[in-house]
């Protein structure tokens, strides 16, 4: 009776942060519509956390598991899933060359074919998934084995995502595009979620929030040594450009 106590505890903190975990991203996207530019953000946590989204929701839903045993990861990947879509959507909308917001264009730029590839991966992985445990898988075992295999490596992925910029906060000594509240909720949701998963014996909710945590309090520990650094650094794309043109310049003169 305490366990189910605590493992509804759990699960209701567990709703809380993940719905913040993945709205934590709006902070960003209003930064990014206002300016026009996804600037030195990058596009790799958004297009993971979709995956995992998606792949949880399929997880949850009888099909995979035993009835509605996990009615809670449905939901709240649900929401997860249309957040992060229209995440990815507004990053290729402002990935042009000039920052402004195009959708039909015959040249993308290389962001732009940088998330094309990453949702085609995406959508390849999902249908694989999604075609082999419905057709050819028979019964939940092996359907939550095969399905909560992917998932677990995938959510592993998610939760440290982050750390793709972490190069680009040691470089600049600046954490602007290393977003706070998506580090802190990650670390947060999976702290929760992995004693949820192992009260409830279920390896495929617990093995990738037991690994996320500390993933989530590293990038913490990360933005608490730089946040007092200088800011509004120029991403190291432009940096690049700029010591290219001077080069060049140089060139010229001489």
């Amino acid at each position: 009776m305490e366990e189910d106590k605590l493992r509804l505890a759990l699960r209701i903190a567990g709703n809380v942060t993940s719905v913040l975990l993945y709205a934590a991203p709006i902070i960003t996207f209003r930064r990014v519509i206002r300016k026009q530019s996804t600037e030195g953000f990058s596009c790799v946590p958004y297009v993971v956390t979709l995956m995992t989204t998606i792949l949880y929701f399929w997880y949850g839903l009888p099909i995979v598991s035993y009835k509605w045993e996990n009615i809670t990861v449905v939901t709240i990947c649900g929401v997860g899933a249309l957040l992060e879509s229209s995440f990815v959507l507004i990053y290729f909308c402002f990935a042009s060359p000039k920052g402004k917001a195009r959708i039909l264009t015959i040249k993308f730029s290389k962001m732009q074919r940088i998330v094309i590839l990453m949702v085609v991966g995406l959508i390849i992985v999902i249908s694989i998934t999604i075609l082999v445990s419905a057709s050819i898988l028979r019964d939940h075992h092996h359907r939550k084995v095969f399905v909560g295999s992917i998932g677990l490596v995938v959510a592993t992925a998610m939760y440290g995502s982050p750390l793709v910029v972490v190069k680009q906060v040691l470089q600049t000594k600046s954490v602007e595009f290393m977003p706070f509240y998506l580090s802190l909720f990650s670390f947060l949701s999976s702290s929760l979620w992995g004693p949820y998963g192992l009260l409830g014996h279920d390896p495929f909710i617990a093995l990738p929030n037991l690994l996320g945590s500390p993933l989530g309090f590293f990038q913490l520990v990360i933005y608490c040594i730089y946040r007092k650094r200088r800011t509004h650094q120029k991403p190291i794309s432009e940096i690049d450009l700029e010591k290219n043109g001077e080069i060049k310049k140089s060139n010229q003169s001489n």
